[in-house]
């Protein structure tokens, strides 16, 4: 009995191990590596760049951009070594022509399947492709590509006249660029935005025309039901009613030639942004009805705020829809007229996008394509303060995502440009316009580019400020110490030459090495926020300048952005919230369903849509009008990074005037969520290490919280991710 038991024991024992087995075997097949498609970095970004921003029409008419545009490299060559425990099969994808090498011998044919044996192992992958950019997608158990990979456009290989292939130490490898292309069929450039159906608000027939209201601004592609016979249809768009009804002014429309016997849907080939459509056709043909497939690019829904104000809280929902129409493939500046990349929209796109979707990808995409390839011979949009913009944000880019391997990987790109700007300097240091140049600054009535004006300095100091952090990052010491030096020489410079005691203000220009009399907003407000001023005069820059009605007023939300940033960083939210109320929320009270290019309160009726000499040549719905979502984020939830990633960041919520409010401000890895009223501060993260300050009558109480007083009446307190602390104070 004894001896039975013994057996039966051991082959339970011996059962259990192999289904143990089979199970770790099972695992590990599951756990194939995912692959991906790869390209040269930037490339992608470049091409999809050039398919967007040459879609746009006026009236019909084919507009392209009026910067040089660029292409991708047409051969790539891709590689990576691996160590193989056992011998594995790959699947090769590509878009373009291509061969293989492994261990730098040539491998016949043009393999789809290729088995790759066990031990140290380098497999090189050339891809050639003209109307597209060459891209790479290898599927194996182990062997996958994803952005460790290494990509050149120029391997400088040869062979000797023994046949030996050369090795490759001249060559600069850089890792590859990737974006969510995770099969092998989801080809990039067969990449489309995703649409949905969405109906009509309402629907006007009289005769052979339709007028359709979709109720609010959007962008997609009209849908016709049952379109029936043979004849002209044609389409004029309209932001507004009168943009739709004027066939003569419309800024976009479309002409169809239909030969239709039997009714049947016609989608537009060509997406628009309308809010109206009127729909013309001829005798004897028929139209059921008429939808649209709304166009969009898919974003997580992370970054939120909602107040006891119910404006504020449709401002900042308007914002959102704005940001949502204006983010698409890149972040753009309109949705109907341009639908170009131009930095100084997006850089303030960018901003809002932290404390909204905080899609990184979208970020890094859309400055590639604004940088665009060697060699360099003009500003970014030929505009002097968008390539210093371009600057700017890769500094706010690395603070609020921690993302080191951008800046080392495009770091080159970094010091040809800034070496651009630095040859473009006069006798005296500084920038001023040359040929070809567009001094922009803001669109204003009389607004002076002539001479050495002082808001391209500031911008150009920032930017070599930004330059020495990079450099640091990548080791370049060198480099670090030289940017370090221009940018304070620079700012020196600066207010010796711009700084007026008098006005207590910097001027805005210098022409002829004298200062101008003027005074504009700017520089001034720029140089609060990025810290330039002393105390005295940021004081002096905030009455004398800011707050002074005599200094011509801005009327772009585009500087308007800025301005009441500058004033939130003095602590004026009380002021600033009186501002966003009336500003945007005039812009609510005269229908707007997204915000605008510009707003003019002096305007009235239809002037409201003119712009550049044209009656309807104004966006309605443009990136820069949604600033109130940073604004909020940022100085009333009050969250930003103290360091890179939110590794360290501060939470400062200042009610401006609400009862209460309550948000949720998106990080790298987590979200900060924060309740604040009168009496009460809940909040909770789940990454970092941050700082809780407020200002409290008397000390605050908290479970588990301990606070240091700062004097005052202003109060510190730690916050440890995972924790939610319940703060009771006295506003």
């Amino acid at each position: 009995m004894k001896s039975t038991a013994t057996f039966l024991q051991r082959v339970v024992i011996l059962l259990c191990l192999f289904l143990t087995v089979l199970s770790v075997e099972s695992a590990n097949a599951q756990q194939q590596k995912q692959a991906t498609w790869i390209w040269y970095p930037g490339d992608y970004e470049v091409w999809l760049s050039n398919q967007m921003q040459n879609r746009r029409t006026e009236r019909g008419t084919f507009f392209p951009p009026f910067w040089r545009m660029d292409n991708h490299y047409v051969l790539i060559d891709f590689h990576k070594v691996f160590d193989l425990k056992e011998p594995e099969e790959i699947e090769i994808f590509t878009e373009g022509r291509y061969n293989v090498k492994l261990n730098s011998k040539m491998v016949n044919g043009t393999p789809k399947k290729l088995t790759i044996p066990a031990g140290k192992q380098k497999i090189n992958i050339k891809v050639y492709a003209q109307d597209r950019v060459p891209a790479l997608y290898v599927q194996g158990k182990t062997i996958a590509t994803d952005a460790s990979w290494l990509v050149t456009f120029e391997d400088k290989e040869w062979i000797d006249e023994s046949g030996k292939v050369s090795d490759q130490s001249g060559t600069e490898w850089l890792n590859a660029g990737t974006w969510n292309f995770n099969a092998p069929d989801n080809l990039p450039s067969a990449f489309k935005l995703p649409t949905t159906p969405q109906k009509a608000a309402k629907i006007d027939r009289k005769g052979q025309s339709i007028l359709v209201d979709f109720g609010k601004e959007t962008f997609g592609y009209v849908k016709l039901h049952g379109l029936k016979g043979k004849g002209k249809v044609s389409l004029y768009y309209g932001e507004s009613v009168e943009e739709a009804m004027s066939t003569e002014h419309c800024e976009t429309l479309d002409h169809l030639d239909i030969d239709q016997p039997q009714a049947k849907d016609y989608v537009l080939e060509q997406s628009q942004a309308f809010r109206y459509v009127n729909i013309q056709f001829e005798p004897g043909m028929t139209i059921a009805d008429v939808s649209m497939l709304y166009e969009y690019l898919p974003m997580a829904d992370r970054g939120k705020f909602r107040s006891s104000d119910e404006e504020l809280n449709k401002i900042w929902d308007i914002s959102k829809y704005t940001m949502e129409l204006t983010t698409r493939e890149f972040f753009i500046d309109g949705i109907k007229r341009d639908r170009w990349i131009w930095s100084g929209d997006a850089n303030q796109s960018y901003l809002m996008n932290y404390y909204l979707g905080f899609d990184s990808p979208s970020v890094r995409r859309t400055m590639l394509a604004l940088r665009g390839k060697e060699p360099t011979t003009t500003h970014i949009n030929t505009i002097m303060d968008y390539t210093l913009y371009w600057f700017i944000a890769i500094n706010d880019y690395y603070q609020y995502t921690g993302d080191k391997h951008f800046i080392q990987q495009f770091y080159p790109r970094m010091q040809s440009l800034i070496n651009f700007c630095l040859e473009r300097r006069n006798q005296d240091g500084f920038m001023e316009g040359m040929a070809g140049d567009w001094v922009f600054i803001d669109w204003a009535d009389g607004l002076s580019k002539q001479g050495e004006v002082s808001f391209e300095q500031l911008l150009l100091a920032r930017s070599l400020e930004t330059m020495a952090e990079c450099a640091t990052i990548v080791d370049d010491k060198e480099g670090a110490a030289k940017y370090a030096k221009l940018a304070s020489d620079l700012k020196a410079k600066l207010f010796s030459v711009y700084w007026n005691e008098q006005k207590q203000a910097l001027v805005h220009s210098r022409v002829d090495g004298k200062q101008t009399e003027n005074v504009t907003r700017y520089a001034n407000m720029f140089a609060i926020f990025f810290d330039y001023f002393n105390e005295s005069q940021k004081q002096g820059v905030k009455q004398n300048v800011l707050l002074n009605d005599k200094v011509q007023k801005i009327t772009t939300p585009y500087m308007r952005f800025y301005e009441l940033e500058a004033l939130c960083a003095m602590g004026e939210q009380d002021y600033v919230m009186k501002e966003m109320k009336s500003y945007w929320g005039d812009m609510l009270k005269l229908g707007a369903t997204s915000f605008w290019e510009k707003y003019d309160p002096t305007e009235s009726g239809v002037e409201h849509l003119e712009m550049y000499g044209r009656p309807f040549g104004k966006s309605l719905c443009h990136a820069w009008g949604a600033s109130p979502i940073y604004l909020l984020g940022k100085y009333y939830l009050g969250v930003k990074p103290l360091s890179p990633g939110y590794s360290t960041y501060e939470v400062v919520p200042v009610l401006g005037g609400l009862q209460w409010m309550e948000g949720t401000v998106p990080t790298p890895n987590g979200d900060i969520t924060i309740y604040c009223s009168t009496s009460q501060i809940k909040v909770k993260a789940t990454e970092g290490t941050g700082t809780l300050r407020f200002k409290s009558k008397s000390k605050p109480k908290a479970k588990g919280a301990s606070f240091q007083s700062k004097g005052n009446g202003v109060y510190e307190m730690k916050i440890e991710k995972g924790k939610e602390y319940v703060v009771s104070y006295k506003s």
